[in-house]
């Protein structure tokens, strides 16, 4: 053991050996960069896609600066919005109705990401990536036994989205307007230790066409709180759902089942192919627990009787007659593999951050990179080019 442990360190002490594992070790830098990356996407993964208001706050913000700044919030944003008919327009309703008719006419830029199913829901997701801007995701969700009013009320429900959100650390109504039913709220989400937090604030307002409620939701400005170096504000948001009641396949075509159509798309900053691999590969994990969460709603719903501001605000809608495509989501051929969890309705929501999306977002990102084979290139070719130049 001795003679190996002197042969070790005679080796390292030669000049060209110490070298090139210095080489090696700072040729090894995207490594850890791609981990960090995917530590991030990990974390955002260990939530469901959403948004939505008064909100209790988990995490008050540090200083007492922030907390008076909030409560003149009301007053500029009133004064800015002129009654909340400037938060979320008619414009607004109208791009999400043309990006709901974009992907059911069988546009082909839209690409298939995944179908499944469990005893109680069926789940389907697509991506498309413009040439300039984020990457847009479009999903469709039905759930069974579920009415389009109760979707629409969890979908609003921050109060609610406290219990289950490992997330969300301060969340509180800016503003509201009780005439349309538009609300401002305030976000700050918890990121990894080494990534700034992000602050989203945003408009929301519901249209109801018929039994179908139309749920927009996009990033606005809001002079009353001024950017901030941190958290880092996410400015491109929009977040919308198209919730309607449909046909039950398991019970003879009755319309027990809900429908929800999201359109989603951000720019939080993070490279868009780390994006891309960390979504597709944890975006299951995170509507399971937006399931859960939805069937846990469901229960406290059916034993309480009181609701929260921001499900009150849900039932103050805009009436609009929107013409419905005449295609179907549903139509669109899939070979994706289907799989079956007949324990997911007995799930309970569970509190705190899962882990193991975190772990597998630094894996995924690694992996990712090591498959390209350019940084096992870079390690050999810059340790030799380096050796080269010294030489």
């Amino acid at each position: 053991m001795a003679g190996w442990y002197e042969e070790a360190v005679g080796l390292l002490r030669r000049p060209a050996v110490a070298e090139m594992a210095v080489d090696v070790v700072l040729c090894a830098v995207p490594i850890w960069a791609a981990v960090m990356i995917g530590l991030v996407i990990g974390w955002l993964l260990s939530t469901a896609f959403g948004s939505r208001g008064k909100h209790q706050r988990k995490d008050a913000p540090a200083d007492d600066a922030d907390a008076s700044r909030d409560d003149a919030a009301c007053v500029d944003g009133r004064t800015f919005f002129e009654g909340g008919h400037q938060v979320v327009t008619e414009k607004d309703l109208e791009h999400l109705v043309q990006l709901l008719d974009n992907k059911e006419s069988g546009d082909t830029t839209w690409q298939h990401l995944m179908e499944r199913t469990t005893s109680n829901m069926t789940y389907k997701a697509w991506r498309r990536e413009p040439e300039v801007g984020p990457i847009t995701y479009c999903s469709r969700t039905v759930f069974e036994d579920a009415t389009p009013e109760l979707v629409r009320d969890f979908f609003w429900d921050d109060e609610f989205r406290l219990r289950w959100d490992p997330m969300l650390a301060y969340s509180k109504i800016l503003d509201e307007f009780p005439q349309n039913g538009t609300m401002i709220i305030h976000w700050i989400k918890k990121f990894p230790f080494f990534c700034s937090d992000r602050e989203y604030i945003f408009g929301q307002r519901i249209w109801e066409s018929g039994k179908t409620y139309y749920c927009v939701t996009k990033g606005v400005p809001y002079p009353a709180l001024p950017k901030k170096e941190k958290p880092r504000r996410v400015e491109l948001y929009f977040s919308s759902w198209r919730i309607r009641a449909v046909p039950s396949p398991k019970q003879d075509g009755q319309q027990s089942a809900c429908e929800v159509t999201l359109v989603h798309y951000e720019d939080m900053g993070i490279p868009k192919d780390v994006a891309k691999v960390g979504v597709r590969h944890g975006m299951w994990g995170a509507v399971k627990k937006f399931q859960s969460g939805f069937r846990a709603y469901q229960q406290m719903r059916n034993t309480e009787n009181t609701l929260s501001r921001s499900a009150v605000m849900a039932r103050v809608t805009t009436k609009t007659s929107v013409a419905s495509s005449s295609c179907s989501l549903d139509q669109e051929h899939s070979s994706a593999t289907k799989t079956i969890d007949e324990n997911e309705n007995s799930r309970a929501v569970q509190p705190g951050l899962d882990w193991k999306w975190v772990v597998f977002g630094g894996a995924v990102a690694a992996v990712c990179v090591l498959n390209t084979g350019l940084v096992g290139k870079a390690l050999l070719i810059g340790a030799a080019t380096r050796r080269q130049a010294k030489k």
